[in-house]
């Protein structure tokens, strides 16, 4: 699969991209290997009151979900957005319950994203529309420096406004549809079952600027920091990757590793008795 340009330009000035069927003959199988991974889940159960999401990175639990990053239709998708050397960052998969307000998945005391583009891959695995829990996305409030984004939270917190009756564009999808988006876009969800079944890959154009750079170092001090984050990708991701998969692995272990052992070892210095 490749792109054309139109979707490129498409997705760069909206922050979104919508692709019908992209997984139809692939649907069955996904599903099975999600319910497969919560079933074998001893940490988290679901039971409705409020979403879950699996404690892991979840595509990382089993061989064929690992393989979804060699679909040369989601490698083409990932490598029109992002570039040839874009990097897996790792995902969750969710059970969401009730309604999703609007946010950015960005981390706060970083601010948006603004040399280092992050992408998140969605795949939602009950059909879903406007009213029954389908992402709903703003159109353009991704790009930071814009005064439309500046202030799109500020309104979105303060306008007394419902979350669901902002003005927005739903995104109705059906298991084996794929949404991509970036991180930087206001986006959530309203109504729906309690059960609805949806998992994430995030990625990231690797970060070549001085400013890119700066970005990810902030981001994963405070996943070594807050959350406890101490290693990057292991196990059956890694142990069956191909040469091909490891190009989207690999450089960034070799980038975020170093961050988060600098971080681990800077904590365990301050803890020291003086």
């Amino acid at each position: 699969m490749e792109l054309s340009m139109q979707q490129k330009r498409f997705f760069e000035q909206f922050g979104y991209l919508y692709l019908p069927g992209l997984l139809n003959d692939s649907i069955g199988w996904i599903i099975d290997e999600f319910e497969s991974v919560w079933a074998n889940c001893q940490m988290v159960k679901h039971t409705g009151e409020k979403r879950s999401m699996f404690p892991g990175n979840f595509i990382c639990q089993t061989a064929k979900l690992c393989s979804m990053m060699d679909d040369p239709r989601i490698h083409g998708l990932c490598e029109g957005l992002m570039g040839a050397d874009y990097q897996y960052a790792g995902g969750d998969g969710n059970f969401y319950s009730g309604d999703s307000q609007w946010h950015s998945d960005v981390m706060t005391h970083c601010g948006f994203y603004r040399e280092c583009l992050h992408v998140k891959v969605a795949f939602y695995l009950d059909p879903l529309t406007r009213d029954t829990g389908a992402l709903r996305v703003i159109p353009g409030s991704h790009i930071r420096g814009d005064r439309f984004s500046d202030t799109m939270q500020e309104y979105l917190n303060n306008s007394g406004l419902a979350g669901k009756d902002v003005p927005a564009l739903a995104l109705e999808t059906k298991p084996g549809d794929v949404v991509a988006f970036t991180h930087n876009l206001k986006h959530a969800s309203f109504g729906g079952s309690k059960r609805r079944r949806m998992f994430v890959m995030n990625l990231m154009a690797y970060p070549h600027t001085p400013g890119a750079l700066a970005e990810v170092n902030c981001e994963f001090m405070h996943y070594a920091s807050r959350l406890g984050a101490t290693k990057t990708h292991s196990g059956l991701i890694m142990d069956t990757a191909t040469p091909q998969r490891l190009k989207h692995l690999q450089p960034f272990c070799e980038l975020v590793q170093p961050i988060l052992d600098a971080q681990h070892a800077k904590k365990a210095k301050e803890m020291q008795p003086t």
